[in-house]
């Protein structure tokens, strides 16, 4: 039965953690799934999540750490003496551990790192953070099932026993030779039925085997699970050697992160933020692109003015402001949109750049042909039919300089390595209020003759 986590219950959790009834805690809440724990943990002070959590066996530790809000967990860990960091990661997989240890400063990771027992474990972790983090090096683990291929099953199900003990989740085996290189894959239920004497060199597949490169960016590797519809993918170093997997959790959590991000800065917050974060902090994040925004009002204005003498004598050219604004902007964005998406699945954008703005230019053209048609007779009821040109050529043309402008931005920016979700929100917004005006009354002052 699925648990839904009521204001009843979670009083009910605090009165007994400050009583300390250990027999309702572990009867009641314990026995819960880790994640719905973690629910529950989220919610608590710092002291009742620590009261609670060591009451957990360490295996179901570790899963509901990794459960925790970001933000919470940071502030958990934090709250820790640097023997008991070192006791969780040494549950936890070594990416994980990696992780979290990653936003601490080499003092603390070498203080964490010398009060390790597990002196593989804290190898593991110690070469993870070695790798840059957007990297196939950064999220892979080194927990993974492998087998010589030279082994027969007899011995590769013993010894794949004695590495059970480190991997959580299985998915396959991954075979290799007497110098650690890849050679190929063996499903796991191909093994199991194998004959003992059998080797492992006539069950394995070593026909296109799928490997990633530890200096692979993130997006590669999510791109080739995509492609080859995998649940796991070997990571190989430079001389071919197996050296982790990368499971497909690990890349779902990266493409959310992503995600998330490039959502704030198209919406003009310019770094992730915690809920808790001080109103302070919260402000300067959204200040850069409201400081765009409020530059191009300043030149949308300094437009308007230097068109005040035509807008006196053509009153009704500041009736379809709005419309110029609002159009240029909304095409704008969704030009880029579409290319910041299109490079953000790691798509090429077919035909290169010229092209791709050329076709960009031609959607506009099409679409402004269209609604300048219908905004004409809008503009002749509100005036005469030179308004009605006005507004029709001008809406034209922003529609298609906004296309073009759309495209051409975010494209430039990804060629020099500059994230293109920046491109989207304010900035097309903005730049395109400006020249949108601009483009409206300079047309307006040359059909009326001012």
């Amino acid at each position: 039965m699925r648990f839904e986590l009521t204001k009843d219950f979670l009083v009910d959790v605090r009165l007994k953690i400050a009583e300390q009834d250990e027999s309702w805690l572990l009867s009641h809440v314990l026995d819960l799934h880790y994640a719905d724990v973690a629910e529950i943990l989220d919610k608590l002070t710092n002291n009742e999540a620590k009261y609670l959590y060591f009451l957990v066996n360490e295996d179901t530790q570790a899963d509901i750490l990794m459960e925790l809000e970001e933000e919470v967990r940071d502030r958990f860990i934090a709250s820790l003496s640097s023997k008991e960091i070192a006791d969780q990661l040494e549950n936890l997989d070594s990416d994980d551990a990696a992780d979290i240890l990653g936003d601490f400063s080499q003092a603390q990771i070498q203080e964490v790192i010398s009060q390790m027992d597990d002196d593989e474990a804290a190898e593991d972790i110690v070469d993870l953070l070695n790798y840059d983090e957007n990297t196939a090096g950064g999220i892979m683990q080194k927990e993974f099932f492998q087998a010589e291929v030279d082994w027969p099953v007899d011995k590769a199900l013993f010894e794949l026993r004695k590495q059970a003990e480190d991997v959580e989740k299985v998915y396959n085996i991954f075979v290799v030779n007497n110098t650690e290189q890849l050679v190929g894959v063996l499903s796991l239920k191909r093994l199991l039925f194998a004959g003992t004497n059998t080797k492992i060199e006539d069950l394995y597949q070593f026909k296109n085997i799928i490997s990633v490169k530890t200096s692979d960016s993130i997006e590669e590797v999510a791109d080739v699970m995509e492609k080859y519809d995998l649940v796991s993918v070997p990571v190989v170093d430079y001389q071919k050697k197996l050296v982790g997997r990368i499971t497909m959790d690990d890349v779902v959590d990266y493409i959310k992160q992503e995600a998330d991000r490039d959502f704030q800065f198209a919406t003009g917050i310019s770094e992730p933020l915690e809920k808790d974060a001080s109103i302070w902090k919260i402000s300067s994040s959204r200040l850069p692109w409201l400081f765009i925004g409020l530059v191009g009002g300043v030149f949308g204005a300094r437009v308007l003015s230097g068109f005040e003498g035509g807008i006196t004598k053509i009153p009704a050219l500041a009736f379809f402001i709005p419309l110029i604004t609002a159009m240029g902007g909304n095409v704008g964005v969704q030009s880029s949109a579409i290319v910041v998406q299109s490079l953000a699945r790691g798509n090429k954008i077919l035909g290169g750049v010229v092209q791709r703005i050329l076709k960009e230019s031609l959607i506009g053209l099409l679409n402004g042909l269209l609604l300048s048609s219908i905004i004409f007779g809008f503009a002749f009821i509100f005036g005469d039919a030179k308004l009605g040109m006005v507004v029709s050529i001008s809406l034209l043309t922003v529609i298609i300089f906004a296309s073009t402008i759309g495209t051409l931005i975010p494209l430039m920016l990804h060629k020099y390595k500059i994230d293109p979700a920046i491109a989207t929100g304010p900035f097309i917004t903005t730049l395109n209020d400006v020249v949108g005006l601009f483009i409206y009354f300079t047309i307006g002052m040359l059909i009326y003759e001012i």
